[in-house]
């Protein structure tokens, strides 16, 4: 690996924390000051490869930064933004478990991911209102984001020749240009055709790009920052937590399927994850299944 994978990998992480958690501009800045340090330290050291550490590469890095003289809890720091940094990258699949995890720093991203009842998506899809300038877009991009699971990037990447209604699916490009088909549901399948039909005509072709289907009014196609935005702004209509996001809706779509019966193989597929291993780590089983599981089969239960 080069120094330039490592920067790419660093700015695409950035732009991760900034699109898809939401973070703040101060949070994501001060995450690029502390790896960019780490980025320096693998120039110099030389790091054959930052997708596998080793544990003696990163005790080099631990002693780089305490020969810089930093505080212990300026190291502390460094470290968590390390180990978000890798768990990134494993959610992303471009690494594995590594010796990151091995590191003794505080606990980051231990909460169970952000995921919406049932109850709250349904809030969240009927926020979009005629009143809104593109309500019938936004309820298309809701529908869409929670009938398929599909990352934002994808998403945002769907042109209208991917999308099958009389079908019921459509088809997506996701890490690695691999392609995927995942079913529609109904009502994702009404509100994209109200969409096709009623709304998306008005907008004006705009080249390179008039053929994407979630585009603006000018015709250019939107980005992850303008879907994020979008997510948001009807997260907060229908009184849910400030961190939804278009990964909350992945992750809620994944966790209600799990909790309804799917089998995981076929949750892996629809989430387009070329390891199981990925999506037990990305889904989980929720508590009150859990619990019933337990009532009913446990002897005291």
């Amino acid at each position: 690996m080069t120094p330039v994978a490592l920067a790419s990998d660093l700015l695409a992480f950035r732009r991760y924390l900034r699109a898809e958690r939401g973070l703040a501009e101060n949070t994501v800045a001060a995450y690029g000051r502390d790896l960019a340090r780490f980025g320096r330290w693998a120039a110099d050291a030389r790091l054959e490869d930052h997708l596998r550490p080793t544990l003696r590469d990163l005790s080099r890095y631990l002693a780089f930064l305490h020969d810089e003289k930093l505080a212990p809890p300026s190291v502390a720091r460094h470290l968590v933004a390390l180990r978000t940094f890798y768990k990134y990258l494993r959610l992303e699949e471009r690494t594995e478990q590594t010796a990151v995890d091995l590191l003794g720093s505080p606990k980051l991203w231990q909460r169970l991911p952000q995921v919406l009842s049932p109850d709250a998506v349904d809030a969240l899809l009927a926020a979009p209102a005629p009143t809104d300038r593109f309500h019938l877009r936004d309820r298309a991009i809701l529908e869409t984001l929670y009938a398929t699971g599909c990352r934002a990037s994808e998403v945002v990447g769907l042109r209208v020749a991917d999308v099958r209604l009389d079908g019921g699916y459509l088809k997506c490009t996701g890490k690695g240009n691999k392609q995927r088909v995942v079913p529609l549901g109904r009502p994702a399948v009404a509100a994209l055709r109200e969409y096709l039909g009623n709304e998306r005509p008005q907008f004006a072709p705009l080249p390179p790009h008039p053929d994407h289907l979630f585009v603006s009014k000018s015709g250019r196609r939107l980005g992850r920052i303008s879907l994020w935005r979008i997510v948001k702004k009807y997260c907060r209509r229908a009184g849910l937590s400030g961190l939804a996001s278009p990964h909350t809706l992945r992750h809620s779509f994944a966790t209600h399927l799990l909790a309804g019966g799917a089998d995981l193989r076929a949750v892996q597929e629809l989430l387009g994850h070329s390891s199981i291993a990925t999506t037990q780590h990305y889904t989980h089983v929720d508590a009150g299944r859990l619990r019933q599981m337990h009532s009913k089969f446990h002897p005291r239960g």
